[in-house]
């Protein structure tokens, strides 16, 4: 009798074992919060991304569409427990834009009156746009420590070499850019690491088959051993329209169709099992809500690779 319960006992324990290691997930690397997720029309929720290493509040802020009203969002979902100033003064060490369209720079524009001291990382026509266009005396003030006359010294450019590896000042992070094509301009996708993890965020890209690009190839290329030594956190990846947008139309962006043939691309370089699961945030997506709603849709029924698809919600924190 003894002997059986004691049989019992550790089979119970070995099953108990088993059953408590399946459940443990990694450790996350990265807190991401949403300060914006839409791609036009609604001024309040433009691409802007905050990201740190977790157990810091050192973030970055991948593109800056809407800053203020999505702090506010996030303060309201118990994100920050302190006013949306503070986390814009001293919360977001850094910007990082992709490229200089108003829907992704506009919230760093208006806000910078109340901001504080920072760094503005982007290549090199990217900043050069911002100081011609943006910061002048003419359009609203010259906030950065170079161009127009009178500088108020407030930002400080930083000018990003494509597919090198840059420490970002204030962070423990590291970002490498890979210049995108969208339509008539370069956009830039950016690859931020934290103690051998990492997240990729693009933006706005249009297909190379449509481009007549090979730029989202060669950032497959690189990412590609990340996933198979399994580093890569996310794809944070624009899908800007459903699959009834003619290709001529799309003005440099994806729809599910092209996406997951984009997706296909970078299987055929690491393998399908190698993406399933993977985390695939879908960033960008332009009202108005049907178009929406036929987005997600069309991007599940295409999920032949089972990719883990997360549609971002402003404010709500994700972390990975």
């Amino acid at each position: 009798m003894f002997r059986t319960k004691t049989v019992l006992v550790v089979v119970f324990l070995f099953v108990f074992a088993i059953t408590a290691h399946a459940q443990i997930k990694p450790a996350a690397s990265f807190k991401i919060v949403p300060l914006g997720v839409k791609g036009g029309i609604d001024e309040s929720n433009l691409s802007a991304y905050m990201v740190a290493a977790t157990g810091t509040n050192n973030y970055i802020c991948l593109d800056a569409g809407t800053l203020h009203y999505g702090i506010e969002k996030a303060i309201s979902n118990g994100v920050f427990n302190i006013p949306a100033e503070q986390v814009l003064r001293g919360y977001i060490k850094d910007y990082f834009i992709s490229h200089a369209h108003l829907d992704h720079i506009a919230g760093l524009i208006i806000n910078s009156p109340d901001d504080t001291a920072k760094n503005i990382y982007a290549l090199a026509s990217c900043i050069k746009t911002i100081q011609k266009d943006y910061f002048t005396w003419e359009s609203w003030a010259n906030f950065a420590d170079e161009g127009e006359a009178p500088q108020i010294k407030k930002y400080h450019y930083e000018v990003l070499i494509p597919d090198s590896i840059t420490a970002i000042r204030n962070t423990a992070m590291t970002v490498r850019a890979f210049p995108l094509s969208h339509s008539n301009l370069t956009s830039t996708a950016f690859l931020i690491g934290s103690n051998d993890a990492y997240i990729l965020y693009l933006g706005d890209t249009g297909p190379d088959e449509i481009e007549k690009s090979h730029n989202l190839h060669n950032l497959w290329l690189a990412i590609a051993p990340l996933i198979k030594a399994n580093k890569l956190k996310a794809i944070m990846i624009e899908t800007s329209f459903p699959n009834e947008q003619p290709d001529k139309t799309l003005f440099g962006h994806l729809t599910p169709h092209w996406l997951m043939n984009e997706m296909n691309n970078l299987a055929d370089l690491t393998s399908k099992n190698q993406l399933k699961g993977l985390n695939i945030i879908i960033i960008h997506v332009k009202p108005p809500q049907l178009n929406i709603n036929k987005l997600k849709a069309q991007l599940q029924a295409e999920n032949n690779l089972k990719l883990n698809l997360i549609f971002p919600e402003q404010g709500k924190l994700i972390m990975l």
